[in-house]
Order: C-alpha cells, then sequence, then structure tokens
C-alpha cells in the first residue's frame, strides 16, 4: 500500500511518496520530521510537482542506472558517497554507512526537484540512508531558491519586543514558529573543534539563549534578507526544531589559548563561510547559485571569528560582540 507524506521546511514544501508502506519503509524511519508535518488535503494531493521544492518516490524495485559516469567518491565522516551523473544531466548517489554497508540507491533528475531512492538492510541501515538522501536533495533542490543547508551549531535569543513577541511570522504561505522577534546565530568550525560546545555555553551563561539546531540549520534567503531555519537533520543532539529567525551573524569558532573575536573582511567571510555549506562543486549551475546566496549574506550579515577557549567568558565574548550588548 502506498502512501504520501508533506512536510513545510524552512518555507518550503516537499513531498514524499513510499510506493510500498509496509514495515519496512514508511514514516518510521523518519521521527526528526514530524514536527514538520503538513496534513495532506484532497487540494495539496493534486498540486503539480512544481509545487514542491522536490517530491521523492521510496521504492525498493529501483535499479542502478546502466550508463552513469563516476563523478567522485567522497567521505562524509559516516559512511562513503558515490556520485555518478547521467546522460540526461541527472544524478545517481550510492550512500553507504561507516561499516561499508549500501543503504541507499538515489536517482535525481538535473534540479532534483524529481528523485527515487530504493533503501537497503535493516531499520538502522534504511533510517540513516533516507535521512542522508533527503539532506542531500533539500541541499541540493535548494540551491534554485537562495536556501543552503549549512554545517553548524545555531542558537536562538528572543529580542524585547513586546508588540511581536509570541506572534508567528508568515514565510512564503507557511506558518513557523519564531519570526522577526528572534535572532539566530550559527557557529561553524571543522568537525571536533567545539561548535556544540560553545553554543552549550550559550545556553548555560547567556539569559533567554535556546538551541535552534546542533549540526545542520538552513539559511534562506527571503525578499533579500537571510533567514535562519531549524531543520529535521542535527546530528547526535535530537534539536528538530520548526523554528525562523532572523540571521543575526555567523561565526567561526578557532581553538586558541586566549579569548578574542574579529569581523571579517569579505573575502574572508566568503572563504569562511563557503566550505561550511552543502554543495555539488562539480556542478557548475548549483555552485555558482550558492556563491551567489553567499555572497548576499556576506553583504547583509556580520562575520566573524571567535578565537576561544571553552569556557563562560568566550561565550560573553561572542554574545556580547554579536549582540552589540
Amino acid at each position: 500500500m502506498s502512501s504520501s507524506h508533506c512536510f513545510c521546511i524552512a518555507g518550503h514544501h516537499i513531498r514524499i511518496n513510499f510506493n510500498d508502506d509496509d514495515s519496512q519503509n514508511n514514516m518510521g524511519l523518519l521521527p526528526s520530521f514530524k514536527p514538520f508535518s503538513l496534513p495532506l488535503s484532497p487540494s495539496q494531493k493534486g498540486l503539480e510537482e512544481a509545487s514542491y521544492l522536490f517530491t521523492l518516490d521510496v521504492d525498493d524495485s529501483l535499479r542502478p542506472a546502466k550508463e552513469k559516469n563516476l563523478v567522485r567518491k567522497f567521505d562524509t565522516g559516516n559512511g562513503d558517497t558515490i556520485v555518478h551523473q547521467l546522460p540526461d544531466g541527472g544524478y545517481q548517489y550510492i550512500v553507504r554507512d561507516i561499516m561499508g554497508n549500501d543503504c541507499c540507491l538515489l536517482i535525481a533528475n538535473d534540479k532534483f526537484t524529481h528523485c527515487r531512492c530504493a533503501l537497503n538492510g535493516d531499520w538502522t541501515m534504511r533510517s540513516f540512508g533516507l535521512n542522508n538522501a533527503l539532506m542531500m536533495i533539500f541541499a541540493f533542490a535548494g540551491a534554485y531558491h537562495q536556501t543552503m543547508l549549512i554545517h553548524a551549531s545555531a542558537t536562538m535569543i528572543s529580542q524585547e519586543r513586546s508588540e511581536v513577541r509570541g506572534e508567528r511570522s508568515e514565510v512564503r504561505g507557511e506558518r513557523c514558529e519564531g519570526g522577526d522577534d528572534y535572532v539566530g546565530y550559527p557557529f561553524i568550525a571543522a568537525s571536533g573543534t567545539g561548535k556544540s560546545t560553545h553554543t552549550s555555553l550559550w545556553l548555560k551563561h547567556i539569559k533567554g539563549a535556546q538551541l535552534l539546531n546542533d549540526d545542520n540549520p538552513i539559511i534562506r534567503i527571503i525578499d533579500g534578507t537571510p533567514y535562519l531555519f531549524g531543520s529535521p537533520w542535527s546530528g547526535k543532539t535530537p534539536c528538530y526544531r520548526n523554528r525562523k529567525t532572523r540571521l543575526g551573524a555567523v561565526t567561526r569558532i578557532e581553538r586558541a589559548p586566549e579569548n578574542s573575536i574579529e569581523r571579517l573582511s569579505p573575502i574572508e567571510a566568503f572563504a569562511s563561510l563557503l566550505p561550511a555549506c552543502s554543495s555539488m562543486k562539480w556542478d557548475e549551475g548549483t555552485y555558482r547559485l550558492l556563491c551567489d546566496a553567499i555572497t548576499r549574506i556576506i553583504e547583509t550579515t556580520p562575520i566573524y571569528t571567535l578565537h576561544c577557549l571553552p569556557d563562560e567568558e568566550a561565550a560573553r565574548l561572542s554574545y556580547s560582540t554579536l549582540t552589540n550588548q
């Protein structure tokens, strides 16, 4: 029996169709998507594919493409992903876990608006494969809509604006909790540098600070203004918040023997932010769009480097600088 499910992530509609909704393939593989779920009304069931950022058909009968060209093999930190380009301009991905097991076969059209995948293995492998496929699709389809998935740990804090506090704000016809009364601050760094440690210091020492997402928040530019959103992907920390905030600043963390912070020049800011964004560097079209979006963020948002120790002073220094408090 087939089933369809609709979600709103960063204001974008996505749709997942399970062609055989059975004990193996169903929404139980995606518990983190629940806060982003939307009812699939009769009118939505008839929506054209163009109304969605993307649709994904989960169908284990899918087989690898016969004609394909290897693009690259890359290590995600949790396993290898093998990328092939297809003759029609689309892509094929094979997602493997850290043990080298094939968890997911993903085939997408050239703009990632329509995708198909087949899952393999037990629940853990299938959940891992499906989540990774959805992350890639969202990142690559989002490039066409000034939307990017970034590797960061992000906090948010409410502003003292009583006239708007607690309201819900519109995002292209969809409602996300939060809005212009919240400001978000993503912290980027190489894995293991201390992004999560620094945000945990904000939660401990900065009054009103909340965790928005601990691994993959989303930046989306709407009418020229960058906003920061929560996502269904938050690494090892289960923080799946359907929240929208204004983007206050982006900060790169570097470990240092003493605490200091500096605002980066546009060139330095671009070089810092680009590696934190999920991208297909080999695909000229999407890569150019990503670079254009990063340029817009730099034009409107301060980018910093925080040289720091993992202590309270570092959290208070970054907070006072980023918020002008």
